[in-house]
Parts: C-alpha cells; structure tokens; sequence
C-alpha cells in the first residue's frame, strides 16, 4: 500500500535578485536523491523530492519507508549560477535545464497534490513499443526483449530474439525494466 509523503525544502539564503531562480532537474547517480537533497539544503537551495510511503510486510514486521516517486530525479529551483555548487556534489549525474518553466511547476503541484490528498500515487513506467526492457520477475527473469506493443497497463507484447527469429510473449508490466 502506498501513502503519500512530500519532503519540499525552503532555501536558506536567496539567490541574489540579478540572477533569476529557475527550476532544474537534477539527474542524480542511483540511490543518492535523499543525499543530494539533503547537500543541497546544506547549501541554501530549494529542492523538491516527492516521497511516497511504501509499507511493506516482512516476516510479520511492518517496515514503512519513504521512496522517492521520480527514482534518479530531485527538482531544484536555483539561480544559474548557483548550478555549478551543485555539480561539486557527488550525488549530482547531469543537470538539466527545463525549457518550459511555467508548464513544469504547475506538472510538479498537481503531483505534489495528489500526494496531499492521499490518493495512491505510483510511478507509472514510460515502456512504449521499441523499448529495450529487461524482465525483472517471473520464469522469463533477466532475459532482455524489445517492446512489440503495449495493451494497457498491465500486459506488454515482447518481442524476444531466439536465434534469429522472434517469439510473442505476454508480460506484465510490472515486471519490466528499461535495459
């Protein structure tokens, strides 16, 4: 079961009023979003890291942890300049700019939201027909497979190379991964 959780920073110091605050998205090296976020506070920035709570059942314990909805992903609303005190972290792969300001911060509330109201949000995997995927689960498990075609949101048409011919196979999508 997932409940939602929302873990958005307040920055410390403001970016000087000539240089413009812009949201960027950093890309960050895997496992290392509640790490960079936590750099980035240190340093003043504003950050958001949408967080659901995942509740899970471990031999009759119930574990609840906070997982970030966007794997790989924090959103930073920083000043240009200020990009470069970010990249000095070791958490941070890429930075990337957003083109279209305005649409991305009203895209980031209406998720930020949804988690609010405690609706059950999950990450919903972008596989489309030629996708490289690798099978995490099931009989098929680490056998890698182009996308044929997707019906909805639980079955996934693969196409899988055998010695040089192809074999259909019906996944869920749950079990998929991009390769």
């Amino acid at each position: 079961m997932l409940q939602p959780a929302v873990s958005p920073t307040e920055p410390v110091c403001e970016p000087s009023s000539d240089d413009p605050v812009k949201w960027f998205v950093a890309h960050t090296r895997p496992r290392c979003e509640k790490k960079l976020e936590q750099y980035c506070e240190r340093e003043g920035f504003a950050t958001t890291l949408p967080l659901y709570r995942s509740v899970k059942k471990y031999r009759g314990k119930t574990v609840v942890s906070l997982k970030p909805l966007f794997p790989g992903y924090l959103f930073l609303r920083i000043s240009v300049p200020q990009r470069q005190k970010v990249f000095q972290s070791d958490y941070t792969a890429n930075l990337l700019e957003v083109p279209d300001q305005k649409e991305f911060e009203e895209q980031l509330q209406d998720i930020l939201f949804a988690l609010d109201q405690e609706v059950d949000v999950q990450l919903s995997p972008s596989i489309g027909p030629g996708t490289r995927v690798r099978i995490r689960s099931g009989p098929l498990q680490g056998m890698e497979a182009i996308v044929q075609s997707r019906k909805g949101m639980t079955e996934v048409l693969l196409c899988l190379d055998f010695i040089g011919q192809a074999a259909a196979v019906k996944v869920s999508a749950e079990d998929l991964e991009p390769a």
